[in-house]
């Protein structure tokens, strides 16, 4: 086995930025330098959180070894199933490959007022792909996991076989969203929901779902207007709610804003937005929500006085849906909503477990609901 890494790096599609240290190089779906100013351990976490992220790549190898580090958020001492990887052929998805060993870090590391120490780098660990027996030049993919943070040390074929890009396997689709999008609770890498639309629509894609942080950051939006994009979506609303950020004032300019600066660059590509799923805990009542000892999403209570301006997820719904409208009205028929609630509503919350994160079945009804309303013949990207 010989060393391709640097070669496998160039067969990377889905990651927007990388940091390369002693410890390896970590594929990020942020802008280096955005990142760098936001200095946010949440955001830096997500970002190293390769959900859509792949190695696409031809080659005549019979199999393939992948050295890692990966990082997960549990509270200490819970167990993990283990990091998923997927394996496509050709356009075949292989069996999964499940990596045991991983590093946990505990959540309250994200809490600066906690005094947590910095997370130690994880330990190492090899993951295989058997490819099949020599057959020429074959397109081979691998999807790296969407729950822990993954920091590439090597990647080794055989001795003589190659490695180079493959072609892109679509026309580019850019979805940004929170961490409804990024689904770390998805079986399988392939199975988040951004990822089956793709493969079902044959785009290529790149997800910049990062959870907690969809937060309508300038910088993000410039990242989504610089990419060659053919299709664009944008999942609204949930983290702004989660984490109290904004009010109605700062939301509705925040919100135009963000369609501005991706204009600038795409004036007539299609954009969705897709207004936030059902979140019981907060139709009706403004965040913050916390997670309480059940594991349950729950918002607090706040004196009345401290309401103006508040937002709830159904007036999110009702501002994101008037402020598309205006300007629809203004010129802008490239411009599109769906509401969230038809893709995961209130009769879909068996498959929301914690209340606000679907599971695997959750994600796998939404990617058909929003098959048809995107990609379908009748729907925005039609």
């Amino acid at each position: 086995m010989h060393s391709v890494l640097d070669r496998a790096l160039d067969c990377v599609v889905g990651a927007l930025g990388k940091t390369t240290d002693t410890t390896g190089v970590t594929l990020h779906r942020s802008p280096d330098a955005g990142r760098a100013r936001l200095a946010d351990r949440a955001f830096d976490f997500n970002s190293a959180v390769p959900s859509g992220v792949r190695l696409e790549m031809l080659t005549d190898a019979t199999e393939l070894e992948l050295d890692a580090r990966l990082t997960v958020v549990l509270p200490l001492g819970m167990p993990s199933g283990g990091s998923v990887f997927d394996l496509v052929v050709d356009g075949g998805l292989r069996e999964p490959v499940v990596a045991k060993e991983q590093s946990p870090i505990d959540p309250a590391f994200f809490d600066p007022g906690t005094g947590s120490p910095e997370a130690g780098p994880a330990e190492p660990t090899t993951v295989r792909f058997r490819i099949g027996p020599r057959a020429g030049e074959r397109r081979v993919e691998i999807w790296l996991p969407v729950t822990p943070a993954v920091t590439l040390i090597d990647v080794r074929v055989p001795d003589g076989a190659s490695v180079r890009p493959a072609p892109a396997s679509g026309p580019l689709w850019v979805h940004y969203g929170s961490s409804i999008s990024q689904c770390s609770d998805a079986d399988r890498p392939t199975a988040t929901w951004p990822a089956a639309v793709a493969r079902s629509a044959g785009r290529s894609l790149v997800n910049l779902g990062l959870g907690g942080q969809c937060q309508l950051d300038p910088f993000m939006a410039r990242a989504v207007r610089d990419l060659p994009a053919s299709a664009i979506s944008l999942e609204l609303g949930i983290n702004v709610h989660n984490a109290d950020s904004m009010r109605e004032r700062a939301f509705v300019p925040a919100f135009h804003g963000f369609l501005d600066t991706i204009r600038d660059g795409h004036p007539s590509t299609p954009v969705l937005v897709v207004s936030p799923i059902v979140c019981p805990a907060a139709e009706q009542r403004p965040g913050p929500t916390l997670v309480g000892p059940d594991g349950m999403v729950h918002t607090v209570d706040r004196p009345e006085e401290l309401a103006f301006g508040a937002l709830t997820l159904a007036r999110i719904r009702a501002l994101l849906s008037e402020h598309v409208e205006q300007r629809r009205r203004d010129g802008d028929d490239r411009l599109h909503i769906v509401d969230g609630t038809t893709l995961f509503g209130p009769d879909d919350v068996a498959d929301l477990p914690d209340g606000l994160h679907p599971n695997a079945a959750g994600y796998a009804r939404m990617a058909e609901r929003f098959l048809t309303r995107s990609f379908g013949r009748a729907g925005a990207f039609g």
